[in-house]
Formats: C-alpha cells, sequence, structure tokens
C-alpha cells in the first residue's frame, strides 16, 4: 500500500513539475516573441522592454496561442510591417524551441 502511495506522490509531484515548466517556456517563448516584434517594430529599448511584458500578458487573455498571434499580428500590422500569419506561427514555432532550451540549459 506504502508503495502505492508513494508511486501516486510522485505522479502528482512530475505533474505538477510539468506544468510549471510548460508555463516557464511560454512565457519566456512570448519574451522572445515581443523582443522579435519589436526589433522588427524598431522600439527604443524602454519600448521593446514594456512590449515584452506586454506580449507575456496577451498570453493570459485566453488558453492556447491565439491570443498572442493576435497581439503581434495586429501591432505589427498597425505599425505598417508586412507580416503574415504564417510567419508569426513559424517565428511561434522556433521560438518555443529556442525558449526550451535555454530553459532546459539553466538546469
Amino acid at each position: 500500500m506504502t508503495d502505492f502511495k508513494d508511486r501516486e506522490r510522485a505522479e502528482e509531484a512530475k505533474f505538477a513539475l510539468d506544468g510549471e515548466t510548460a508555463f516557464r517556456i511560454a512565457a519566456r517563448r512570448n519574451r522572445l516573441l515581443g523582443e522579435w516584434a519589436a526589433g522588427l517594430m524598431k522600439l527604443t529599448p524602454e519600448e521593446a522592454d514594456a512590449y515584452r511584458k506586454a506580449v507575456v500578458q496577451a498570453d493570459f487573455e485566453e488558453a492556447g496561442d491565439e491570443d498572442v498571434i493576435r497581439k503581434l499580428l495586429g501591432d505589427l500590422t498597425a505599425a505598417d510591417i508586412n507580416v503574415a500569419e504564417a510567419d508569426i506561427r513559424t517565428k511561434l514555432d522556433e521560438m518555443t524551441v529556442e525558449a526550451r532550451r535555454q530553459l532546459l540549459g539553466e538546469v
């Protein structure tokens, strides 16, 4: 019985850690996306810092990545930057890989 309880606790701890890791990867990915978009928009360092934070915040609007994609597409379009939604999705995938590499490289 103790073995079962120990295994159950270990699985719960792993589930919580996996969730926390996924959250941290998404937040870092969004910061990297904000940095990329800020560069395209030629924002000042102060504006770029605020923009990176705004992109991270945008991810809390709804589940999934659509809120971040919508924000980036809207902001880049408003800044008269010619970028397609497919380009943003490609960059999102690239930044997910980079964020995971950075985060797991810290451990």
